[in-house]
């Protein structure tokens, strides 16, 4: 018998018709030093698996025993890190632990309960900000506490609540291995609840997926060698294999055909575009050279002087290819595509579309930005309507009304044309925002970090539904991402920036990966994991400047 045990567990919320099974028949057994991960898509349960665990919810049917007893409410050997910190925000560092710690061992004398805080302060390196607020501290600093403070009191099983999800991709990596080494160290019992499927293989000892049913489906066991390097493990057979065969299973079970086939676009011409026999003659001179960055720069005044952000960034576009931007957080990415869009004033150098210097915004440019920024008393329909009845100003009401109703038809939201946007998740307010941007027929696309703000199994659920609108229109676009596997899967050219200050383009990757892409066909595609490699080994050797960093034998 393990430390923990779920045995035909239910668990549904809501009265009556609107009741809904959120936990189905979970029968699960928990190892007593064994890291488990349970990853599912949003929606899926994995929040209330692990209240459950916690005892800050009941079951409505089965049983959930801790070390043979039933779990009836929260208990000091049962630690809980919640993706949001939960820090007081008037306490230091050192007294958010200090909370924890005199919780649990209150028979201390002080002087040992100090000591105690100074030492988990230390195993999440945080001794240099121990007097420091959270306000004071970035948003992964914040998570180290929530952690340190799970930690100091001392609990026999540690359950994270998808605890790295709300942070940049460097310091969820950083905070990642801090756990697996923290882990190492004493081997607690750990529940970590993810939607990340590299994040779960680097960390878990057993895999085990939460279907969108409520069920659980088949466990993968992680037999990789401890420790786990995060790049090296990249050309690991077994991991290749392992990654492969998790992605396939929740793509099956958690992404279906959402996209309509029957509306036909009508034949309707934007503002923006030219006139056929100007655009015909025009083809053969700009369509390689569609968009043009010439020694692009921008430089902002600071008190202490210029600060150049962006340096000397030179590429050419041809009509119709898709690049994506990548780079760590502060590099310039959407610095760049912010002055694309004609919302960012240019310092130096010019940006050419179509032949034409960008000026001012204009809804040739469409841009989808991390968040949708969406009117949220509007229905879908009418957030969409609002550019379109903009952008074709010759074509009839109902000729307009088609082109709203194709494109959220394309992006899966036949039936919730008519539902207004704060009743929307933020998955469907960003299906919305790509719809608006579609749907204004532009030159040009810039999507700013798209689905930055969605977990990411929804975000491949959004990327497969980006490359089939795009597949029907091949617009020109730029995309901004930190996502190594996004940047892959949507590109023509993957676009690599060094770091700020005066970030540049470091390298361009072209990748002849056959369209149109799956995420599942990339998976099996030869040249896939030396592409991700490619990427991977730049973002290593340029994390902390413009400058490559030195290799170990250079640096001798």
């Amino acid at each position: 018998m393990g430390i923990l045990e779920f045995t035909n567990v239910c668990k549904s919320f809501g009265e009556g018709a609107a009741r809904r099974q959120v936990l189905r028949d979970v029968t699960l057994s928990v190892a007593e030093g064994e890291f488990l991960a349970i990853l599912g898509f949003s929606g899926t349960g994995k929040t209330t698996l692990i209240n459950l665990i916690a005892g800050l919810e009941t079951p409505d049917t089965g049983t959930i025993s801790y070390r043979g007893a039933p779990i009836t409410g929260p208990g000091p050997e049962r630690g809980l890190v919640f993706q949001s910190y939960s820090l007081m925000p008037w306490l230091t560092v050192a007294g958010n632990i200090q909370l924890a710690v005199d919780a649990v061992h209150r028979q201390l004398p002080r002087a040992d309960r100090r000591a105690l805080v100074t030492k988990y302060i230390a195993m999440v390196g945080l001794a240099p900000a121990a007097d420091r607020r959270p306000a004071e501290l970035s948003g992964g600093m914040r998570q180290r506490v929530s952690v340190a403070r799970a930690l100091a009191m001392n609990p026999e099983l540690l359950l994270l609540d998808e605890p790295l999800s709300a942070l940049d991709a460097l310091t969820r990596a950083s905070l990642q291995d801090e756990i697996e080494a923290i882990w190492e160290a004493d081997r607690k019992t750990v529940v970590l609840i993810t939607n990340d499927v590299d994040e779960a293989i680097l960390l878990a000892d057993r895999i085990v997926p939460l279907n969108p049913d409520g069920t659980l489906g088949a466990a993968f066991t992680v037999a990789l060698p401890r420790p786990r390097d995060r790049s090296g493990i990249n050309s690991d057979a077994g991991f290749k294999r392992l990654r492969g065969d998790i992605t396939k299973y929740l793509m099956d079970v958690g992404i279906a055909a959402k996209v309509a086939e029957t509306r036909v676009l009508p034949k309707v011409t934007p503002l923006h575009a030219m006139p056929r026999a100007y655009a015909q003659a025009a083809a053969s001179a700009t369509d390689d050279r569609y968009l043009h960055y010439s020694q692009l720069h921008k430089i902002y005044a600071t008190p202490k002087g210029p600060l150049t952000v962006v340096e000397d960034f030179e590429l050419t576009l041809k009509k119709g290819e898709f690049v994506s931007l990548i780079g760590h957080s502060g590099c310039g990415k959407s610095t760049v595509l912010t002055m694309t869009a004609g919302l960012n004033d240019i310092s130096k150098g010019a940006i050419k579309l179509d032949g034409m210097h960008i000026e001012g915004a204009d809804p040739e440019r469409a841009v989808v930005f991390q968040s949708p920024s969406l009117f949220p008393w509007l229905t879908a329909k009418e957030n969409v309507a609002i550019g379109v009845d903009r952008v074709y100003p010759k074509a009839t009401q109902p000729e307009r009304q088609e082109v709203v109703e194709y494109y959220l038809e394309r992006v899966g939201l036949a039936d919730a044309m008519d539902r207004t946007a704060a009743t929307m998740s933020n998955g469907m307010r960003q299906r919305v925002g790509i719809a608006r941007a579609f749907a204004l027929s532009p030159k040009l696309l810039l999507l700013d970090e798209p689905f930055g703000m969605l977990d990411s199994l929804t975000r491949w659920e959004l990327q497969e539904v980006l490359m089939e609108v795009w597949s029907r229109t091949k617009v020109t676009a730029v995309c901004v991402t930190h996502d190594v596997d996004e940047a892959i899967l949507l590109a023509d050219r993957v676009v690599m920036m060094t770091n700020g200050p005066r970030a540049t383009i470091g390298r361009v990757l072209d990748v002849t990966l056959p369209r149109p892409r799956t995420r599942k066909a990339l998976l099996e595609h030869a040249d896939y994991y030396r592409y991700r490699a490619e990427v991977l080994d730049f973002l290593a050797e340029y994390e902390h400047g413009r400058t490559p960093a030195a290799k170990p034998e250079e640096a001798a």
